[in-house]
Formats: structure tokens, sequence, C-alpha cells
């Protein structure tokens, strides 16, 4: 890797977008489609991801969680819903999709068509507070039937999280991840400042790699990264920081290497952003938190780049609740339209019990004509 590069790309980057304060959007309503509020030994329902069937169905699966608490690491399991019209109106019932495996629960869904037409689910199995790691499965018949899990990480033991919908397969078929660790098994104390590294198979989820570790020279927070393949072949991660924006790096090795971390102009509480290409039309859609002068997770807000992240524009804030509290946002399009998932949570009305939520919004309404840009 050249070093050099990396740092004057950072820099290059990270000065040519302009420093901002909050910039609220337009406000687009969007369709709500499904909503899986919480119920009888059930308070958290959270973090889902969606895969087209080759039938023209969609699954949508979710982490379902069992008992009395809304932590990360009370029981769950994989639930599933389908919808037969583009998205529109969904079954009425779960269906269960892995039953939880873990000592502590399983959750954080990804779902990814492959090259080779497999689909693969990736999913956090948690036994402990030192031992959660990405499982992946595959279904040869459209989600049917699973594999048996694969370990996506075999060279070190800890604490590792993935969040829902970050898996991506890049243009030379390999399947990218990014992760981060907070505890191994040797360190007595967990890390709110992770580790960050890059997990990636070139034989289709049979075996794993780990990058280099990512360098975080300001010393921020960091925590629950993504990627994103841009049309040069560059690895965009951004990363989920404290400091009022969220971090990125990059990669030029198709993700065996990083560029030390840059802050963006993604204005940001310490929450996940998350990041699409819209089919469309080519350009990158963006998801997070359009707050970076407090830590409320509202509003909800969308930006569209057409520069391949460099510059966002057309803001738009889709959840506005100063009492709602809404994050890691799963976005899958469809022809026309695009469908997001999203955990909510109210911070003064029932801040215990967790739903998710599924809306439509049609692709053109993002490109609804406004002056707002980050």
């Amino acid at each position: 890797m050249n070093l050099f590069y990396f740092i004057i790309l950072g820099i290059l980057i990270s000065f040519s977008l302009p420093a901002r304060s909050q910039i609220s959007g337009n406000v687009t309503s969007p369709k709500l489609v499904l909503h899986l509020p919480p119920g009888d030994n059930n308070l958290r329902n959270s973090e889902g991801d969606f895969i087209t069937l080759k039938d023209g169905r969609i699954l949508f699966v979710y982490s379902h969680f069992s008992g009395s608490s809304v932590s990360d690491h009370t029981s769950a399991h994989l639930a599933g819903r389908f919808s037969d019209d583009g998205g529109k109106t969904w079954s009425k019932e779960d269906i269960t999709v892995i039953e939880n495996e873990g000592n502590m629960n399983i959750m954080s869904v990804s779902l990814l068509r492959l090259k080779n037409g497999n689909i693969a689910l990736f999913y956090l199995r948690k036994n402990s507070m030192e031992d959660c790691i990405p499982m992946m499965r595959i279904s040869t018949d459209e989600a049917i039937t699973w594999s048996n899990p694969i370990k996506c990480i075999t060279d070190k033991k800890g604490y590792f999280v993935l969040n829902n919908d970050r898996v991506i397969q890049l243009k030379n078929g390999r399947i990218l991840m990014a992760v981060a660790l907070h505890k191994t098994t040797n360190e007595t104390s967990w890390r709110d400042k992770a580790k960050i590294y890059s997990y990636y198979s070139d034989d289709n989820g049979l075996t794993w790699h780990c990058s280099e570790e990512v360098s975080n020279p300001l010393g921020v927070v960091t925590q629950e990264p993504g990627v994103i393949e841009l049309k040069n072949g560059t690895i965009l991660m951004i990363i989920r920081a404290s400091g009022g924006f969220q971090q990125l790096s990059f990669s030029k090795d198709k993700g065996k290497t990083w560029s030390p971390m840059v802050t963006s102009n993604i204005h940001s509480p310490l929450s996940p952003a998350s990041i699409a290409r819209i089919k469309s039309t080519g350009d990158l859609l963006l998801a997070w938190n359009n707050n970076g002068s407090n830590q409320s997770r509202t509003p909800l807000t969308l930006a569209v780049s057409k520069d391949e992240g460099q510059t966002w524009e057309l803001v738009t804030d889709i959840e506005t609740d100063p009492d709602g509290s809404y994050c890691y946002v799963a976005i899958h399009f469809t022809k026309n339209d695009v469908l997001l998932s999203y955990l909510v949570q109210s911070v003064t009305q029932n801040p215990t019990f967790c739903s998710t939520k599924v809306v439509l919004l049609r692709q053109k309404d993002i490109y609804k004509k406004n002056k707002n840009t980050l």
C-alpha cells in the first residue's frame, strides 16, 4: 500500500468538504408498510435486512428478542416476513429463519445475493462478552433451507460487532465485511474505542482473511464500521465515531489494507450511518442521524452523493420526532422504490421498548429539488 497516497487522499477529502453545523433537510413522510412492535415476552424487535427472491418476493429478516429486557445480550432469534408486491404489504405472521444458537443470542442480520446465485445470510452469534463473532449460512433454494454455519473469524477470539446490512460482494467476487473488536479473551476490560478491521473471502465464504487494523490517529471512539465499493474500485469505510462526525478510511487493495482514518463532513452523534448505491442512478444514498450537537439519534436523514461520497446533497429528513431514536438502517431498492428498515425507540415514553419500522419511499422523491447540502 502507498501510505503517502492514502494520507494525501484523506486530507483532500477531509478539507474539500465544508465543515458545517446541523442542517435541517426537507421533510418527507415515507409510507409505513410494516411495524413490528414489542409484545408479550418480546420487548425488542430490531436490526434487519432484505433480500429479493427469484420469484419476486422480498424477504425481511430481523432480530426478534425474547424476555423482559431490551439488552443486546438477552435471548434472540432471527425471524422473517415476506412481501409479494414490492414491499407495499407484508405477511402477518413471523417465520423462524434461524433459532437462537448462541448462549446469549443471534442478531444483526445481513443478506447478500452472491454472484453464483446463492443467498448468504450473516449474523452475530453471541455466547458471552468475550465470544461474539459473525457467522455465515448459505441457501441454494431461495431461503427455504440454510447450510450449517461457517465462522467468518477464526484468527482471533473476542467480542466482534458486525452491523446489519453490512456485508458486500465486490466486482471481483470478493466478499467483504468491516468489524469492530471491543474485547479479546485475554483482555480484562471492554473497550468503547474498538479496533477496526475488515475480513474478506475469495471462495464464497468458505475461508476468511483479516486486514491490517485501521489506524486511528485522532484517538476518537470508533465503532460499527460499514463498507461500500466506489466506481473506481476504491473501498470506502464509514465508521461510527465520537467527536460529532463520522470517520472515513479507504482501501485501494480490496480491503487488505486501509488508510488512516480521516474526519468526514457527515455531522453525526455516536451512531452508525448506512450507505448504499441507488441502482437506477448509480448515485450513493446515505442514511444517518443528522445531528452532531448532542447524542440524540434524531432526526433520521437521507442524502445523495453524485460524486462518490465527496459531497452530499438533497438532504431529506424522514423522521423528526425530538423524542424519537432511530438507528440501524437497512436499505433495499426495488425498481422504483426504496425500502428502509430501522430500530425505533422513544426517549421518554416506554424507553425500554424497541420496535422495528419498514417504510417505503419512491426513489424519485429522494431527488426532490432542494438546496440543502452538507
